[in-house]
């Protein structure tokens, strides 16, 4: 009886430390979808959206494709990532939207998704965003204090971490998570220490102490793919000024077409907050 209760903790043993190998060598394809559904499904010549394609040149020479989408006279720009599935062209009326405020958008495409090169990885995701904001102060002029950090799902780990090394005028989580660690707890929960090989990954908690620009989490009541109580650890994480949205739905990614009226009249008030804030005082 001893011996066969040894062989059955030896075989939990080893198939546990197995499966963690399997989840270290496919670490990339458990984090990033690039092809899901399909990597260049999707709208690319969007009606009514003045869409420009740019191609963008990254620090460790990687050749990106980003949109622009400019707005006359508008007062601030959307630095935008996008979540994890699909590509930019999936995300065609949520960009719609936010030059609708009226904004403009720089749509930045990561490496290894939709028309872009290379292959994906959190370093190479971090790289892809410095050239998108390079893009915005050197080749558009923009001031700093008029980019918006905005990202969705995957893409709030990339808005982070570049307001935690740029300055920008503010900064917008859509379904935010704390950290990789905390979502592989989430999805790989039979799998305990699952979360440390995944350590310090995406840590948007972490980064969000070293923002100073204002901040504003949005996050579904009923999201499916990240619960809601992960967008409140990040809120709560936040040092401020900051403030939260929470939208009455089921929906990930997609407040802005739930719920736009509400959406809208947040990041209106949120922008005009900004704008007053950074304003020159006069004497």
């Amino acid at each position: 009886m001893a011996r066969r209760l040894l062989r059955l903790l030896l075989t939990i043993l080893v198939a546990y430390v197995v499966a963690l190998c399997i989840i270290r060598m496919f670490e990339s394809r458990f984090i990033f979808f690039p092809n899901d559904p399909g990597r260049l499904e999707g709208d690319w010549n969007p009606s009514g959206l003045p869409v420009e394609n740019v191609w963008l040149k990254t620090a460790d020479g990687v050749k990106l494709h980003a949109w622009w989408i400019g707005a006359d006279g508008a007062a601030f720009t959307f630095l935008a990532f996008h979540g994890n599935a699909g590509n930019i062209a999936d995300r065609a009326d949520i960009y719609r939207f936010l030059h609708e405020l009226p904004a403009s958008v720089l749509a930045i495409e990561y490496r290894g998704y939709g028309r872009s090169e290379g292959s994906p990885s959190e370093t190479g995701l971090y790289r892809d965003a410095e050239a998108g904001y390079s893009y915005l102060t050197r080749d558009k002029s923009i001031d700093p204090r008029e980019i918006i950090s905005y990202g969705q799902s995957l893409g709030t780990g990339v808005a982070a971490h570049l307001a935690a090394e740029r300055r920008v005028g503010g900064v917008v989580l859509e379904a935010p998570f704390p950290s990789l660690s905390a979502m592989a707890q989430k999805v790989f929960w039979f799998l305990p220490g699952a979360n440390l090989l995944v350590w310090r990954q995406f840590d948007t908690a972490r980064r969000l102490k070293s923002i100073n620009a204002p901040l504003l989490v949005v996050h579904c009541t009923r999201d499916p793919v990240i619960p809601p109580e992960m967008g409140e650890r990040v809120f709560a994480a936040a040092p401020g000024p900051k403030s939260i949205l929470r939208i009455d739905g089921d929906c990930h990614e997609e407040a802005a077409l739930i719920s736009p009226q509400p959406y809208r009249d947040r990041l209106r008030a949120f922008l005009n907050e900004i704008a007053s804030h950074s304003a020159p005082r006069q004497n």
